[in-house]
């Protein structure tokens, strides 16, 4: 195995980018969000969500590092207003919460 990155990774780390909530609600609203914790590698999920990767996919909806976005998590959002990154691997949008990132103002 290399340590390379591969190419579909370096293609979804460049469609890659932050985002205000606003823009994200419509897909809440189609029930297409998911929520990716902050401690794993976003460009991994969307990755093996591409590939269509069940085992790892299934083991991180398993665990809750990977769940469709819930009222409470949206509420969440909504009312702490936190930077948020997210990548398109249609049909869905996955997003998470930038924790190094400074907070909004």
């Amino acid at each position: 195995m290399t340590d390379q990155p591969s190419t579909l990774y370096a293609k979804l780390l460049g469609q890659t980018a932050p985002i205000d909530w606003q823009e994200l609600q419509p897909h809440f609203a189609k029930g297409a969000l998911l929520w990716v914790e902050p401690i794993q590698d976003l460009i991994e999920v969307a990755q093996a969500v591409v590939e269509n990767d069940t085992a790892k996919v299934s083991g991180w909806l398993s665990a809750g590092l990977v769940t469709k976005m819930t009222d409470e998590q949206a509420e969440s959002v909504l009312t702490r207003d936190p930077q948020l990154w997210a990548v398109v691997v249609a049909p869905w949008v996955l997003v998470q919460e930038r924790m190094d990132a400074p907070k909004k103002r």
